[in-house]
């Protein structure tokens, strides 16, 4: 069956299908990590985009139940050069190519996938059609062309959870997996700590690692919906407020602002990961704008203006702040070293800050990690 992939710019692609028999629009992006493409399908971050992975095969090590990262999968569609014919895993219990068909996620394989990055990388992240169900090259460019983008456009209300819920008391385990006597079939469960800080999670697309990690730490998370009014989230009496990532514009989700400034009065400390950053800054009163083709991959050098030193950091934004609107009350004390954006701002008086990346997916693997005790020490005191 094949596939084709059409581009606003009026390229065309043609490859091989698999996945759903289905035609999907959104916006074009790459991803240059070498594994995680799991993580990747299920961030809810990627809401209404076409992934393209640069790493050349794709799904060697199949599908587990373990590695989602949200209740679904929320990519439009997937662009690799190969989709590997074996899946080879002890955890793997379906491919790739089924999952997608079962979620209706069309994907497409065989093409240049590296003229395909570079046409992205010098153009920008573009509008397109991934299709596998026949429709001509002028129906694609069409719809490719039709399509409204992401500026302007609330993604956030399509992917958070509805209704409040509290993680801690969730079914879902946040114990972290280690390999006992290095052997690859033996794995060691630590006990958790006890949940004996009360937190409020907003979700504007939060990912599950995220909520273990919190829990790990001895939070007690309790998750709320994005547009919940900041008095309404401060009826849980927490101990300290999470802003998660999520998808799409950061300047289109006002009531999300809205609520954090409240939020900032109550004194409560306050930490943002992504598009929680992004929510954080505009409540600071920083703007924000989109990147060319955004940051997506796991190998993002970051530097800590405070020590000096260097995080390896998996990112996954097509926004950030703008560096000429950060107020004097906030501090930057991180900096992407490709394009120097801010990726990391801290307030001078108040227990508040954020980082733009992903410090919970541990690509250093543990650069990072520290951000989550960093948040219990503020609300401890102790920082």
């Amino acid at each position: 069956m094949k596939a084709i992939l059409a581009l606003e710019d009026g390229s065309v692609y043609h490859g091989d299908a698999f996945g759903a028999r289905c035609t999907s629009t959104a916006e074009v992006c790459f991803n240059t990590s070498m594994t995680g493409y799991q993580e990747i399908l299920t961030d809810p971050s990627y809401k209404s985009q076409v992934v393209v992975m640069t790493y050349p095969m794709i799904g060697n090590y199949g599908i587990n139940a373990d590695d989602m990262e949200s209740y679904c999968p929320h990519v439009s569609g997937l662009v690799i050069r190969e989709l590997s014919p074996i899946v080879s895993n002890w955890r793997s219990k379906s491919n790739l190519s089924d999952y997608l068909s079962e979620n209706n996620i069309p994907g497409i394989q065989g093409i240049d996938t590296r003229s395909l990055t570079r046409r992205l990388r010098v153009r920008g992240s573009l509008k397109g059609v991934i299709s596998t169900d026949g429709i001509p090259e002028s129906e694609a460019l069409r719809l490719a062309r039709d399509w409204p983008g992401l500026e302007g456009v609330d993604y956030v209300r399509k992917v958070t959870h509805n209704e409040p819920f509290n993680w801690t008391e969730s079914k879902v385990s946040s114990k972290a997996f280690q390999l006992e006597n290095h052997s690859t079939t033996v794995l060691h469960d630590p006990e958790l700590p006890a949940a004996e800080i009360p937190i409020v999670a907003y979700d504007f697309g939060i990912k599950y690692n995220i909520l273990r990690r919190l829990r790990q730490c001895g939070f007690d998370v309790q998750v709320v919906p994005a547009g919940m009014p900041a008095e309404e989230a401060l009826k849980f009496k927490p101990a300290g407020i999470f802003l998660s990532n999520g998808p799409g514009d950061p300047a289109a989700i006002g009531y999300a602002v809205r609520a954090v400034e409240e939020l900032i009065q109550s004194g409560l400390p306050v930490f943002g990961i992504c598009l929680g950053h992004q929510v954080l800054c505009q409540a600071l009163g920083a703007k924000t704008y989109k990147l060319k083709f955004g940051h997506r991959g796991a190998n993002h050098p970051v530097k800590n203006l405070r020590t000096g030193g260097i995080e390896i950091t998996s990112q996954n934004h097509g926004f950030a702040v703008d560096p000429a609107s950060i107020p004097n009350s906030v501090e930057v004390d991180r900096i992407n070293l490709n394009d120097q954006t801010i990726e990391g701002i801290r307030h001078k008086t108040k227990d508040i800050f954020c980082v733009q990346y992903h410090p919970e997916a541990s690509p250093g693997p543990n650069d990072a990690s520290s951000m989550f005790e960093e948040f219990r020490k503020r609300i401890d005191g102790t920082e």
